[in-house]
């Protein structure tokens, strides 16, 4: 497949870790996706830039550490679907336990990476917009590729 776009793609959440953190290990896990989902965010890390300018040659850029992203996907509030009550969940956790998620694309490629969710703030925004939730998922791995099936 060549260009796409976001629509067809979902987010996925899960309570199970991997047992190993490449593809096979991610897909053998059970995602619950978070339905009426209306965007997703920024897949992918970024890293500090580390440099060093020696007095007699060209600066040195380095990667330093890395920092593997967050997400802040909406979705249409709805109390009733089962993957927003579990990203709800998490984020009402205090005990900084990692969920695993499946971002799957128009293509079926998958994305799977463990993370964190950081609240469930809810925005009513006037008399007609529909009622939007807006988590914030902090990318805590590295996030493995998978090819479409």
């Amino acid at each position: 497949m060549g260009l796409m776009t976001g629509a067809g793609s979902t987010i996925g959440i899960s309570v199970a870790t991997p047992a190993t953190k490449d593809v096979a290990g991610y897909a053998t896990l059970t995602y619950t996706k978070g339905g009426n989902c209306e965007k997703i965010g920024t897949i992918g890390a970024t890293f500090a830039k580390t440099e060093f300018q020696p007095l007699d040659g060209a600066k040195e850029k380095l990667k330093g550490s890395a920092d593997y992203g967050s997400l802040q996907p909406s979705f249409a509030l709805d109390d009733s679907d089962a993957g927003q009550t579990l990203f709800k969940t998490a984020a009402d956790n205090e005990n900084n336990t990692l969920y695993s998620f499946c971002v799957t694309y128009q293509s079926g490629a998958k994305r799977y990476f463990q993370g964190r969710v950081f609240g469930w703030p809810e925005t009513v925004d006037g008399a007609d917009p529909v009622v939007m939730a807006m988590p914030t998922v902090e990318i805590c791995t590295k996030v493995v590729r998978g090819p479409a099936a």
